[in-house]
C-alpha cells in the first residue's frame, strides 16, 4: 500500500487493487493545488468544501460520505459519527470518522474531528495499523487534544494531517498551527518529511512510528 499526502486531509491510499482518496478539497478556496487523481472510492469527513470537493476526482469512484457501514470492491469500511467542535456539533456540526480496511490493514481518518473520543468509539478504532489525525487546532482538536486521542487508540503509525501549510488561503486557515507545535507535543521535532509512505501488514512497526508526508 502506498498512501500520500494530497493536501490539508486528503490522501490517496493506492492498495494493491483499489485506490482510496479521502476528503478531496476545493483548490481555489484553500488556495491548494489539487492535484489530478483518480480513484475507485471517495470518503467524505463531512460537507464542507475543505473536505468534500469530489468532482475533481475522476475514475468514476463510489463516494461514502456518512455513518454506517459499507463494502466497495472488498474494501471494507465503517463510519462512526462524531463531531467538528467539542460542544456536541453545535458550532461546526457532525463530523465522520472512517475505519478502512484494505490489504488485510485497518486505517482510521479521523475527519475533522473536534472532541476526545468516547468509549464506543474507541473501542471501534482502537489499535489500528494507520491513524490520520488533524492536529491543527481551531476547526479540529490540537496538537494537545490529538496526542490524548492517539493515548486512545494506541495506533501503529501516526499521520498528521490538517495543519498550516505555506500557500494556504491565509485569511481563511492562517490561525491553524503548523505541524512543528504537533512533533514537539510528541516529542519528535527531527522527524523528517517524506513523499510517500509505502508499507504492508508484515512492516508494520512494533512501536508508534509519527510519519510526516509531504
Amino acid at each position: 500500500m502506498d498512501i500520500s499526502l494530497l493536501g490539508h486531509s486528503s490522501f490517496k491510499i493506492k492498495g494493491r487493487k483499489v485506490t482510496l482518496l479521502t476528503d478531496p478539497y476545493d483548490p481555489e478556496k484553500t488556495g491548494l493545488k489539487f492535484p489530478k487523481a483518480e480513484a475507485d472510492i471517495i470518503t467524505v469527513s463531512h460537507p464542507h468544501y475543505d473536505h468534500s470537493h469530489t468532482s475533481l476526482v475522476g475514475g468514476n469512484p463510489v463516494t461514502i460520505s456518512g455513518p454506517g457501514e459499507y463494502e466497495v470492491k472488498g474494501v471494507k469500511i465503517i463510519g462512526i459519527s462524531s463531531f467538528h467542535d467539542a460542544v456536541k456539533g453545535a458550532e461546526r456540526g457532525k463530523n465522520t470518522i472512517y475505519q478502512i480496511e484494505m490489504d488485510k490493514m485497518t486505517l482510521v481518518h479521523l475527519g475533522d474531528l473536534g472532541h476526545k473520543l468516547d468509549e464506543a468509539a474507541v473501542e471501534i478504532l482502537n489499535g489500528a495499523d494507520i491513524l490520520m489525525i488533524p492536529v491543527g487546532g481551531v476547526y479540529t482538536i490540537n496538537s494537545v487534544v490529538a496526542a490524548q486521542v492517539i493515548t486512545q487508540l494506541e495506533p501503529s503509525i501516526i499521520i498528521p494531517m490538517h495543519y498550516w501549510k505555506a500557500g494556504m488561503n491565509k485569511e481563511k486557515f492562517g490561525e491553524l498551527s503548523d505541524i512543528s507545535f504537533f512533533l514537539k507535543e510528541m516529542g519528535k521535532e527531527s522527524i523528517q518529511p517524506v513523499v510517500k509512505l509505502s508499507v504492508t501488514k508484515d512492516k508494520i512497526p512494533a512501536e508508534a512510528t509519527i510519519t510526516v508526508l509531504e
